[in-house]
């Protein structure tokens, strides 16, 4: 599934640092092609017993020793925590955490814990990059802005699964498959990404949960020195965000869940209702499209469906022949890495006018350069051909906090006449997504549930009417299963909401983290 990385400091940084897995990893969940969310909604996650089991009373014990490291302004320690909560003598995991500390003026209000997503997003680097220096004066002025390594992630002994050249194969792989030979070689790049992973790190593998990611979190809390947890969670942030609350419902203090996820959903539903999203995030992509001047996909009349036909229409040439690009490690731009070039544009209508530019120059030049830069920019690739853990993190996690979705290519042949219905642009490709979980090393350890966190103080949650990764109907959907949750409506294009130019978002957000004063209960509209 398609989730979120949250923004760095330019527009399209801003959309791909909230980026997930896109066609590499799929959230996963009931493998029948036609799950439901039917058992998930007699399941509720529940909390934990608020005293603390003495075998973790040396992890709840410590204290952060503050370093430098290297970024003016902040400061870097270690965390420890159990590899395995159930066994907390049986050896451990080291966590990386940042500060940046409250600049004052004004009573400091504590910690204020962020997470950008992913999942597989670094949360460090995203404090270093952004919001330690790009939240609101205000807000950094009250907190000491904080951020954890999820285990497995960025700092925190990070899942390696294949070295450059293999990633560069695995996401050139056709994921649109039109015969046998072609099914077998996806299936073999799933497998030879998986076996990779399983063979990087067996033990930590089985424990990169976002339950035990969410206990951790707790250890920080604790280590910072808070009673409670202030928190901003962005995309799958907000699923952690919402783990912690319905595991320590005593102990929420001030938690922002934007872009927000469903956790009682299975993962054919997650990912159909994503598909729905990039479709209504390509119709706005398109609509604006014909109205300028250098649309390469039609000009003013052109419906948005004929749109995405020429898209497809174009998809389906570099399918049969890739174009140059010249990139010094000889790559070209397939159909997949074109569909990653164009669905990371989605995340942020600022990124359109790149996407209009770099589709001109692939359509009328035959030079795939632009597409591909997009798709670098959404996979971590640096133009050394090294990449960033990110995609290794994020299978690692999606598919232990799910069964995979399909359990066969059967399965997604089966259903891609719905997510075609639900996206005639994307939905094949995002179908073929879906199976990457199916052979992974380690089987998963959670399901579909609902997460209420009875007892917790307000949390906001926020939703993007026209959000492409965590469609609108899932912010409505956790705001009603959180026994104290405000939705927050933000009516416009884009993945997340907070710091992305709604002042109104954007005072609600920062009234209640330095107020306390979450919405009405009947929740806020804003634009």
């Amino acid at each position: 599934m398609y989730l979120r990385r949250s923004p760095r400091r330019s527009r399209l940084g801003a959309a791909l640092l909230g980026v997930a897995a896109l066609l590499v990893s799929a959230c996963s969940s009931s493998s029948g092609p036609t799950a439901g969310s039917a058992g998930a909604a007699d399941a509720a996650l529940a909390a934990l017993p608020r005293a603390t089991p003495s075998a973790l009373a040396p992890y709840y014990a410590q204290r952060l020793t503050w370093r430098d490291c290297g970024v003016p302004g902040f400061e870097c320690a270690t965390l420890k925590a159990p590899l395995d909560y159930a066994r907390p003598d049986a050896g451990g995991v080291r966590l990386a955490v940042a500060r940046k500390k409250a600049t004052g003026p004004g009573k400091k209000l504590g910690s204020l814990l962020v997470n950008p997503g992913g999942p597989g997003g670094s949360a460090v680097g995203y404090l270093q990059q952004y919001a330690g220096i790009g939240y609101p004066a205000a807000v950094r002025a009250r907190y000491d802005m904080v951020a954890v390594d999820p285990r497995g992630v960025a700092r925190s002994e990070p899942v390696e699964c294949l070295d450059g050249r293999e990633m560069d194969r695995y996401t050139q792989t056709d994921v649109t498959p039109d015969d046998q030979r072609e099914t077998d070689a996806l299936v073999a790049s799933y497998r030879k990404f998986a076996e990779g992973c399983g063979a990087d790190a067996p033990k930590l593998l089985r424990h990169v949960s976002t339950v035990e990611a969410a206990r951790d979190m707790d250890l920080l809390r604790a280590a910072l020195g808070d009673r409670k947890l202030t928190y901003v969670g962005a995309s799958y942030g907000t699923f952690l965000g919402a783990t912690y609350a319905g595991l320590f419902p005593d102990r929420v203090g001030r938690l922002v869940l934007d872009g927000a996820m469903d956790p009682s959903l299975p993962a054919r539903r997650l990912n159909l209702d994503q598909t729905t999203g990039f479709e209504t995030a390509f119709q706005s992509f398109a609509k604006d499209c014909v109205r300028q001047s250098d649309c390469p996909l039609g000009g003013r009349g052109t419906t948005p469906g004929q749109v995405g036909k020429n898209l497809k229409a174009f998809f389906r040439k570099l399918d049969a022949r890739p174009l140059r690009t010249g990139d010094p490690d000889g790559r070209r731009l397939g159909e997949a890495l074109a569909t990653t070039g164009v669905i990371a544009a989605m995340y942020d209508e600022g990124a359109w006018e790149q996407l209009r530019e770099a589709l001109t120059t692939a359509m009328k030049d035959n030079d795939g350069a632009g597409l591909l830069a997009l798709a670098d920019s959404y996979y971590e690739r640096d133009p050394d051909g090294r990449y960033t853990n990110l995609m290794f993190a994020n299978a690692a996690v999606n598919c232990l906090d799910l069964p995979a979705a399909f359990s066969s290519p059967e399965q997604v042949r089966g259903s891609l006449p719905a997510f075609e219905k639900a996206s005639p642009v994307f939905g094949e490709s995002l179908a073929w997504a879906t199976l990457n979980c199916a052979y992974w090393p380690v089987r998963p350890t959670g399901e579909p549930h609902r997460i209420e966190a009875k007892g917790a103080a307000p949390i906001v949650v926020v939703g993007t009417t026209r959000d492409p990764a965590t469609p609108y109907r899932w912010a409505r959907s956790l705001a009603d299963q959180l026994s104290s949750g405000r939705l927050l409506t933000y009516e416009g294009d884009g993945h997340t909401a907070y710091g992305r130019g709604s002042a109104c978002v954007d005072t609600t957000i920062n009234t209640y983290l330095l107020r306390g004063t979450p919405p009405p209960t009947t929740g806020k509209r804003c634009s």
